[in-house]
């Protein structure tokens, strides 16, 4: 069983403004992050959208998240 949960992305995208990153720039739903240390990272995500566990381990990869920042 995976270690990450289902999550709507407003919830994931307060987790990641949590760990350090930031609004760059914003196109419609495309929201480009940008941390330091790390290449930006585009969230193409709406609101109200379901992420599920597999989509949340890959962004996870990218963004240095683990679950406990959830």
């Amino acid at each position: 069983m995976s270690q990450w949960p289902s999550i709507k992305s407003k919830r994931l995208l307060v987790a990641l403004f949590g760990i350090g990153w930031g609004l760059k720039r914003q196109s419609g739903s495309h929201r480009t992050l940008s941390r330091e240390g790390w290449p930006d990272f585009v969230f193409a995500f709406h609101d109200g959208e379901e992420i599920g566990p597999r989509m949340l381990a890959r962004i996870a990869k990218h963004t240095g998240l683990t679950p406990k920042d959830l």
